[in-house]
This record gives C-alpha cells, sequence and structure tokens, in this order.
C-alpha cells in the first residue's frame, strides 16, 4: 500500500455521452492513481467518478480531469437535474491512509491554484478546504448554478472566486474543490413520478431546514420516478438507516412508499455495518464479529491472538508522541469508550442466565444503549483531533487575512461541542453501569467499579478540554449556556 493513500469523487457534468467520460477517465489515468468507480445518470446528467491514489499522482489526476471536461463539456448547453456550476462541478479529496484533512486542504488548495493557473476556470473552495464558513456548504457557492454565477461573478464580492479572475469559463463555467470526510451519496426513489412530494421530503429530512444533521437532499424526477436525493456528510453520527427510516416516515403523510434506494459511488463498509446492526436488532453488536473483519485485523496485526497489547499499543504510542493530537480530548473520549464496553460486557454475561431472568429487559436496554454510546465515544475520539486541526486552521487563516474572527470563533465552537458531547455520554454511561451493579453478576463488580472510574475520568478530562476552549472564545452567551451545560454534569 502507498504511504499515502487519498480518495477523489471529481463529479462532471456528463451523464448521457459514454465516450466522453470514458477520455475525461482516461485523462486521469496517471501511474499511482487507481479508478474503483463510475456512475453515470442520465436524468441528472451527471457522473460520479471515484479515484485512489498517492498523494501527488491524484492532484495531476484531478487537475488533468478538469482539464479534459473543459475540452469536452459545454454548459452552456447542458440540461439535467442536478444543480450544476462547472463542467467539473465539484473536485473533493477525502483522507484515507498516511494522511489527514488538514493534507487534503493542503491538496485541495494546491489543485485550486493550477486549475485557475491552466485553464482560466475560477476555483471555489468548499467544505474543510473553506476559508470562510459560508464558503463550507456547496449548496451556498453554487446557489444560481451556472447561469447565475456568471450573471454575477464580476459585480458581487460574495461571488468573488478564492483562485482565478472573477470571470467564468464561458464553456467550462467554474470548479468547487475541497476537502472532506468520506460522504456517502444516497437516494430514495418513490412510488410516485409526483416529484413535489420528493421536495417536500428532502426539505423535511436535510439538516439546513430542520432535519437530520449532516443531511443534505433534494428532489428529483429520475426514471419516471420521484426520487429523494441526499448526501450524508458524516455517516458515522447520522447513519445510512436512520435516513432511510425518516424518509419513509414523511413519505407515509402523503400516502407514498419507498420501492428503491441507490448509492452513487461508494459506501465505507461500516454504514453497511451499521444498517445491518439496525435492521436485524443483533444485540451487543460490535464489527469486530464480522469473520471478515476479525481476520483482516489478526492477519494485519492488529489484533493478536492471545495478546490484547497489539491492539491498543498504536493508540498509546500516539497519544506519546510529540505532537498536539491525538491528545487529552481524544484520550477522554477513549476512555469513555472502554467504560461502555466494560458496562456492556458485564450486562451480557449476566442476561440470559436463570438468576438474572427477571432482568431481562432491563439488561437489554442497557446493552442496546451502552452498544450506541461505545460506539458514538469511539467517534469522537478521531473527532476531537479533527476539531483541535481546525482550530489551527482558523488561527492560521488569520494571521494571513482580516476577518479571522468568524472563523476561528466557528472552529473553536465546534472544539468544544466535541468533548461536551463526550462529558454528556459518559455521564449516562456512568449511570447505567451504576444501575447494572445490583441486577448483574457480583463477582462481576471489580468491571463495573473499573467501568465508572473511567468514566470518571473521561468526564473530568472532557470538561477540562471543554473549559480551555471556553476561555478562548469572544461569544459570551454561548460560554455562558455551555458552562452551564458543563456545571450542571459536575453535580
Amino acid at each position: 500500500m502507498p504511504s499515502t493513500l487519498v480518495e477523489c469523487v471529481p463529479n462532471f457534468s456528463e451523464g448521457r455521452d459514454a465516450a466522453k467520460v470514458d477520455a475525461i477517465i482516461e485523462a486521469m489515468k496517471i501511474p499511482g492513481v487507481y479508478l474503483l468507480d463510475r456512475e453515470m445518470d442520465s436524468d441528472h446528467n451527471r457522473c460520479v467518478i471515484t479515484l485512489v491514489g498517492e498523494r501527488d499522482a491524484i492532484q495531476e489526476a484531478a487537475i488533468r480531469g478538469v482539464g479534459k471536461a473543459a475540452e469536452l463539456i459545454d454548459l452552456t448547453k447542458h440540461k439535467g437535474a442536478h444543480p450544476r456550476m462547472g463542467a467539473a462541478d465539484v473536485i473533493p479529496f477525502i483522507p484515507i491512509d498516511g494522511v489527514t484533512i488538514e493534507d487534503c486542504v493542503a491538496m485541495a488548495r494546491h489543485v485550486g491554484a493550477e486549475i485557475a493557473k491552466r485553464f482560466q476556470i475560477p476555483v471555489y473552495l468548499y467544505e474543510a478546504a473553506a476559508a470562510t464558513p459560508e464558503r463550507q456548504n456547496l449548496e451556498n457557492i453554487r446557489r444560481g448554478q451556472f447561469e447565475g454565477i456568471r450573471a454575477d461573478i464580476a459585480t458581487n464580492p460574495a461571488r468573488k472566486p478564492d483562485f482565478g479572475e472573477p470571470r467564468v469559463h464561458p464553456t467550462a463555467g467554474a470548479t468547487v474543490v475541497g476537502a472532506r470526510k468520506a460522504l456517502v451519496a444516497y437516494n430514495v426513489f418513490l412510488n410516485t413520478p409526483d416529484v413535489d412530494i420528493a421536495k417536500k421530503i428532502a426539505k423535511a429530512v436535510r439538516f439546513s431546514s430542520g432535519g437530520l444533521r449532516f443531511v443534505k437532499g433534494a428532489g428529483f424526477l429520475v426514471r419516471g420516478l420521484a426520487q429523494v436525493s441526499m448526501n450524508l456528510t458524516d455517516f458515522e453520527q447520522t447513519p445510512v438507516h436512520r435516513v432511510f427510516e425518516y424518509v419513509k416516515r414523511e413519505a407515509a403523510r402523503y400516502g407514498v412508499i419507498p420501492v428503491s434506494s441507490e448509492i452513487v459511488g461508494l459506501i465505507p463498509k461500516k454504514a453497511l455495518e451499521q444498517a445491518a446492526e439496525w435492521f436485524l436488532q443483533v444485540e451487543n453488536f460490535d464489527s469486530s464479529l464480522i469473520l471478515e473483519n476479525r481476520l483482516t485485523a489478526v492477519m494485519g496485526g492488529k489484533m493478536a491472538v492471545g495478546g490484547l497489547r497489539a491492539g491498543v499499543e498504536p493508540f498509546i504510542e500516539q497519544l506519546a508522541a510529540p505532537t498536539a493530537t491525538p491528545g487529552g480530548g481524544s484520550a477522554a473520549a477513549a476512555s469513555g469508550a472502554m467504560a461502555a464496553g466494560l458496562a456492556g460486557m458485564v450486562a451480557s454475561m449476566s442476561r440470559g442466565k436463570k438468576a438474572y431472568v427477571q432482568y431481562e429487559s432491563q439488561l437489554s436496554e442497557a446493552i442496546t444503549r451502552l452498544s450506541q454510546l461505545r460506539e458514538e465515544l469511539k467517534a469522537a475520539i478521531d473527532a476531537d483531533a479533527e476539531s483541535y486541526n481546525l482550530v489551527m486552521k482558523a488561527y492560521k487563516a488569520a494571521k494571513e487575512s482580516s476577518g479571522g474572527d468568524t472563523a476561528i470563533n466557528a472552529a473553536l465552537k465546534q472544539a468544544t461541542s466535541v468533548p461536551l458531547g463526550v462529558a454528556e455520554k459518559v455521564v449516562e454511561v456512568a449511570k447505567i453501569a451504576t444501575k447494572l451493579a445490583p441486577i448483574t453478576n457480583p463477582n462481576m463488580k471489580s468491571d463495573l467499579t473499573t467501568a465508572i472510574a473511567l468514566a470518571k475520568a473521561a468526564l473530568e478530562g472532557a470538561l477540562a478540554n471543554v473549559e480551555v476552549n471556553l476561555d478562548s472564545m469572544k461569544d459570551e452567551a454561548f460560554v455562558n449556556e455551555t458552562r452551564k451545560r458543563a456545571a450542571a454534569l459536575k453535580g
């Protein structure tokens, strides 16, 4: 495996002419880059290409793909259901192995600058690479599509590109480049051609209009059926199965039902594991129960049979390394996850035993909730490190340009919300573990004692991280409200 592995998922405004798509893919075929998937949709008139490769090679591949798309695609003649502003519409970079989100931000900026320089196509940066909070969301940048941007890019300061001149390419428009976590493009088809219903459901499900966090959505008519088209920007916090059930429930309000769903591009294995666990109602589920996962872990040396040290040692060594991340916030989240794991183990080993049959429902409820908390706390280990990196990025950007206070404040709020969430979760873990003591095997009392101690340590560490971020913030209302929530947890 290469020392650095990055995924790139360019979206091009062509979904009907296979020859053009083939030519774009051919332009991106360079040593060190591998094609994983291609998706074409004639209704959307859009294709999604999934590439993976080494850091330097995949940057050049993306640049060449944009150049070829500019040669072949004329947006003045382009029609399709999906919003678009460029022949090469969106170019995101996603860290896979040996790179961080910050590395991908640097890649996005390099690629953006090269696209503007080589092809005279203006470039906007989005998601983690965005220079301002307003441009983190793609829909804000793409509002009005190619025609709207073409009309006011030269006169509206909000439309000024991050790279290139304030004028769109005559036929290739403008391109958005960024860095983000793995995204799941997920569409649900309804048993009706009434696209207004799909639009109403999309409005209900997307976060921007009050729906689920980390979900973007729109309604289209695709292949004769109404489609709720969605992007899940953080499937770990808002999983696919929850989105499907939400859409299904909203559809029932209009007397329709989902008839099928589709994945555009690729989906992380963990997302399907989450869906399997939820729909099958598998109790005390963990991804290590999957045979192939266990085999990969053992063969790869991540889990030594008869030797648990191999599994935990890499994280401990990362904590000991002279780098800012992972730090205390990640360690607190890990402690909380271990606490939830221990308490879940105690409950699982008592449930089903004759001596505890009268507590069956309480034990099952505890196991289910502890499993959810464990997964959420595991996710917070990386989330805490990522939030710190965003704060550092915001401070660095502020030194290089004026008006950085807004970005710094937004980053600090994110860096505060992660440990605050950890604190809230570990309080719940400790409460569940305490309630388990009288209804589980007394021989496992020491395990529950350890779980509660770990949860308390996690709480103290998480709240310390909350406080250190609050000390740097200027938003008094946010600071006061957060301190109030933190104080309630201490009690």
